[in-house]
Order: structure tokens, then C-alpha cells, then sequence
């Protein structure tokens, strides 16, 4: 059982899986952007790197290393 490959070029209209995927990609952007600004509050805030990176269900480490230069 063959299947066809559709390209980029082939519309698959508002619901379908491309679409779905041009929306999820959108919605992380704009989820990455609003952690981004979260944890600069906090830190503004006085909160500590371990206090945020437990927030984030991450290491100190990691936020630090993602977030330490924002």
C-alpha cells in the first residue's frame, strides 16, 4: 500500500495536520516568549534560580543556563 507524499504546496485547509502544525509551532513560540518574561519577573522579583528552575520542573542548572543571560 502505497502512499502519496503531499508537499508544502498542498493545502489541507484549517484542520488538517499541517495547519494543526503551523498552530502548535506558533503557540510554543509564543509560550516560549511568555516564560521568558515570567522568569524575568522573578528574578527581578528576588526569587532565586533554584526557586524558578523547581517552577519549571527543571534543574538550576538548566534555567540558568537558558534563562541566565535574559
Amino acid at each position: 500500500m502505497e502512499h502519496g507524499t503531499k508537499t508544502a504546496i498542498d493545502s489541507d485547509g484549517h484542520g488538517g495536520p499541517l495547519a494543526q502544525l503551523r498552530r502548535l509551532t506558533a503557540e510554543q513560540r509564543e509560550l516560549a516568549r511568555a516564560q521568558t518574561a515570567e522568569v524575568r519577573r522573578a528574578r527581578a522579583g528576588g526569587y532565586s534560580w533554584q526557586a524558578i528552575a523547581s517552577a519549571l520542573e527543571i534543574s538550576k542548572q538548566a534555567a540558568h543556563k537558558k534563562y541566565g543571560r535574559n
